[in-house]
């Protein structure tokens, strides 16, 4: 039996920190549920923070951080692989696998699994779509999926538009198998206008940092700009910037409008998750201590308070 602590929530809510920290306290090992720190050299633009898991004798193990090259295909197909290994390494090493990640698809898969008669990515297929504008490819998902397809697809990235219309006309999800068995999820929780500002503060940070300069020499490094597309908001927008199709504070305020809109997605799928009956323990600015109370509960096999927030009983202007 696979027993695994979740430590998800929107971005810029310092769900890694809190997962390091809880990690450290509980014998854990974090397992990365993040669909792009898989990827070497894409260090400042997805946030790894790698100093976060600290060095030395206080260094926390993690796994699918930087892993695959960013030229090569990952899916969820191969995540669901390669976690699976991960999970049952350290379980076996009598360690806490702690699961920490904002990539909502990944962790609801480790949770109620996802198999699909789509199979793996369709490279003919691909290859046709990449050549079309996203608005375009919106266009042909709405036509081709089912509702409940198009709703929960994340209109803000090109390759998860294109892997919904791989699925729409080559079969949907079918037979889940979870693969974790016992789990307790835990989120740090922050009103609207503070994730909003926190959201602001982080990329000002990691333009400060470097994420321009990041991001030119991968294409140095022979990464085209279409790829950088498929890499995410950030990856997208300073490619923008850099061939001088927007300006530097164009592209930073576009691109923080971006990420606020995919925060805002982020809550839409954690609403669902509580709607379909998965507890969410939202802790409040990510106190370590309340999540600490809860981790050592559940770990001893007492019963769990009801969650005190739910995102459902919220509503925002």
């Amino acid at each position: 039996m696979i027993r695994s602590l979740i430590v998800t929530g929107p971005t810029a809510s310092g769900k890694t920190h809190l997962a390091v920290e809880l990690s450290r306290r509980f014998n854990g090992e974090i397992v990365s549920a993040d669909s792009r720190q898989v990827y070497r050299g894409l260090d400042i633009g997805t946030g790894k923070d790698l100093e976060e898991y600290g060095s030395g004798a206080d260094a926390v193990p993690y796994h699918l951080i930087d892993i695959v090259e960013p030229n090569e295909e990952f899916h969820l197909f191969k995540y669901l692989d390669v976690a699976r290994n991960a999970l049952l390494d350290i379980t076996s090493r009598g360690r806490l696998p702690v699961v920490a990640g904002g990539s909502v698809l990944y962790v609801k898969a480790l949770l109620d699994g996802y198999d699909q008669n789509g199979g793996a990515p369709n490279a003919e297929l691909r290859a046709e779509l990449e050549t079309q504008p996203l608005d375009t490819l919106i266009e042909m998902l709405r036509k081709e999926a089912s509702p409940a397809l198009f709703q929960r697809t994340d209109m803000t990235q090109k390759r998860r538009v294109i892997r919904s219309i791989e699925l729409a006309r080559f079969g949907e999800t079918v037979k889940p198998v979870p693969l974790i068995d016992d789990s307790l999820v835990i989120a740090p929780f922050f009103d609207r206008k503070t994730i909003h500002a926190r959201i602001e503060k982080r990329l000002d940070e990691r333009l400060a940092a470097g994420m321009l300069e990041e991001v030119q020499h991968l294409h140095e490094q022979g990464m085209s700009w279409e790829r950088m597309d498929w890499l995410g908001l950030e990856y997208r927008f300073a490619a923008k910037a850099l061939t001088g199709e927007l300006t530097i504070p164009q592209m930073r305020d576009m691109l923080l409008a971006h990420i606020r809109q995919f925060c805002k997605h982020q809550d839409g799928w954690f609403r669902k998750l509580e709607r379909d009956g998965r507890h969410i323990h939202w802790i409040r600015e990510g106190n370590l201590e309340e999540a600490a109370a809860l981790v050592a509960k559940w770990l001893a096999g007492e019963p769990l308070p009801e969650p005190t927030i739910r995102l459902n009983n919220i509503r925002y202007n």
